[in-house]
């Protein structure tokens, strides 16, 4: 486990069969994804850029999800989390590594003592068709090799059907076995069609126990957008207002560019306001955004762009 203070309340996992009762839910599709576009028209003068560009970088769960990655690959990886960029002194190290749960004890030799957290996906990633029994062993173990979070997948059947009862028992079982871990809740929600759904879905995440709500596991058509990802902010928002504590927000799939991944923090500014604009309560999930924001921090810095081949390492 990586030595960074833990950033959540305690949060005691819910009894099943005690879902409360859902608010009334009902997302204007067309001003969200209005409000969504204006703020991504926002200008950036240059010194906020630089400094977008650090935040975003620190907020980044540096991930590698292949069937083929290895322990040397993970290594590679952890090195890049902890210096991005070798010639930059001015950039953070990334928030976390995301790995297979398999790959746990090597992040955990690599990251200890720093403050880059090891991230374990878990529960029958990406698809979650495994049974709970499956999911809670596999999610047991991640925590006992030295994860620090677990990013896990509901079922997504039952996300898409609106058996609310069900995805919460799921989350409530999952978090009671997370232990010290952090819980992060994969809503998969470029399939859910609808923007009153992914609503719904994200606070019975949070109702459940989830320490963050995320979007997307990356592995489907549809991933993470702005629209979506304020969708999602706006419940957080909603939450610790009714009742009382705060949910992070995590988005993953697609983002590549630092023009994105400012965007996203114009929404969580927006929102939730400076207080969330940390690694404690929003993520990036991502494997290529980091040579952008390295790519585009020198630009701002020395006037020059260097050669992608010159940032991107493995």
């Amino acid at each position: 486990m990586a030595s960074q203070p833990s950033y959540h309340s305690e949060v005691v996992a819910p009894s099943m069969n005690d879902l409360p009762p859902l608010p009334s839910l009902s997302v204007d599709e067309v001003g969200l994804t209005a409000r969504a576009a204006e703020l991504g028209r926002r200008s950036i003068k240059k010194a906020t850029k630089l400094e977008g560009i650090r935040r975003a970088l620190s907020m980044v769960d540096l991930t590698t999800l292949e069937g083929a990655d290895t322990p040397d690959r993970v290594r590679r990886l952890c090195r890049r989390a902890l210096q991005p960029a070798a010639d930059e002194a001015g950039l953070p190290p990334v928030a976390a590594v995301c790995i297979y749960p398999r790959l746990v004890p090597v992040a955990y030799k690599e990251l200890l003592g720093s403050p880059v957290q090891v991230c374990a996906v878990a529960s029958g990633f990406p698809a979650g068709q495994v049974p709970l029994s499956v999911k809670i062993e596999d999610t047991r173990a991640a925590v006992e090799n030295g994860a620090d979070e677990v990013d896990i997948v509901v079922a997504r059947g039952s996300l898409l059907s609106g058996d609310w009862q069900r995805v919460f028992d799921e989350i409530a079982a999952l978090k009671e076995h997370c232990g010290r871990a952090h819980l992060k809740v994969i809503l998969e929600t470029g399939e859910l069609g609808t923007f009153d759904k992914v609503a719904h879905a994200a606070w019975v995440a949070c109702s459940a126990g989830a320490d963050f709500i995320k979007t997307s596991t990356g592995k489907v058509a549809v991933n993470s957008t702005p629209p979506t990802a304020l969708c999602m902010l706006n419940v957080a928002r909603d939450y610790e207002r009714e009742r009382g504590r705060r949910i992070g927000v995590k988005i993953a799939g697609g983002i590549r560019t630092s023009k994105e991944a400012l965007h996203y923090l114009v929404l969580v500014n927006e929102t939730l306001g400076p207080r969330s604009l940390t690694n404690k309560w929003f993520r990036i999930g991502a494997s290529s955004l980091v040579n952008d924001l390295v790519r585009q921090y020198k630009k701002a810095m020395h006037g020059t762009y260097q050669c992608a081949d010159d940032v991107v390492t493995d």
